[in-house]
C-alpha cells in the first residue's frame, strides 16, 4: 500500500492519503477498503492488483484517484455515520442490560470454548485419563459457528434471505 500512499501524496490527493495512511477511518480497515475497492473500480482492476498497477501504470491509478477523490468526503462522513449509529446501539444495549448487552459477549465466549474443547481440551482429557470422549462432528460445530457468527455479524442478511427463500416457494 505504500506505492499507494506515496502517489496519492505525489499526485495531491490528500484525503486519499489520509484514509491509506490509516489517519482516517481507524485500524479496522472498512473505510480504506471502500476507498480502494473505488479506485479500482475506476482502474478497472481488482483491488488486490491496485498496488501492483500503481507501480506498473501510475498515471491510470492517478486517473482513478482523480475521480474518486470529490466522493472520498461523502464516504468519510458515510462512515463516520455508521459509527456513531453503532456507538448507539452499543450504547442503548448496554443502558437496558440484562440478556440484551450480554448475549454477544457470552455467545462469543461459548462458540470459543467449544472450539477449545474441540482441538485442544478433549484430546489432552483423553490422554490424561486414558479415556475415549466423543469429539462433537466438525460439520456440526462449523454450522453453529457459521449461524452464530449470521445472526451476530449479519441477522437482517440472514432474514432478508430467508424471507427471500420463503416467498419463493408461495
Amino acid at each position: 500500500m505504500s506505492a499507494l500512499v506515496a502517489l496519492a501524496l505525489q499526485a495531491g490527493f490528500p484525503i486519499i492519503r489520509s484514509v491509506l495512511e490509516g489517519k482516517l477511518g481507524g485500524k479496522n480497515g472498512g473505510l480504506v477498503a471502500d476507498v480502494l475497492g473505488a479506485v479500482a473500480g475506476r482502474a478497472g482492476v481488482q483491488p488486490e492488483a491496485l498496488e501492483g498497477l500503481a507501480v506498473d501504470s501510475p498515471g491510470k491509478v492517478i486517473e482513478a484517484m482523480r475521480q474518486v477523490e470529490p466522493m472520498t468526503p461523502e464516504l468519510v462522513a458515510l462512515y463516520a455515520k455508521g459509527l456513531e449509529h453503532q456507538n448507539a446501539l452499543l450504547m442503548a444495549e448496554q443502558e437496558e442490560g440484562g440478556w440484551k448487552a450480554a448475549w454477544r459477549p457470552l455467545g462469543m465466549y461459548f462458540v470459543m470454548v467449544l472450539w477449545a474443547w474441540q482441538v485442544v481440551i478433549l484430546h489432552v482429557c483423553n490422554a490424561i485419563w486414558k479415556i475415549a470422549l466423543p469429539p462433537m462432528p466438525y460439520d456440526q460445530l462449523v454450522t453453529f459457528t457459521g449461524l452464530y457468527m449470521g445472526l451476530y455479524m449479519g441477522g437482517h442478511t440472514l432474514k432478508d434471505m430467508a424471507a427471500k427463500w420463503v416467498g419463493a416457494k408461495k
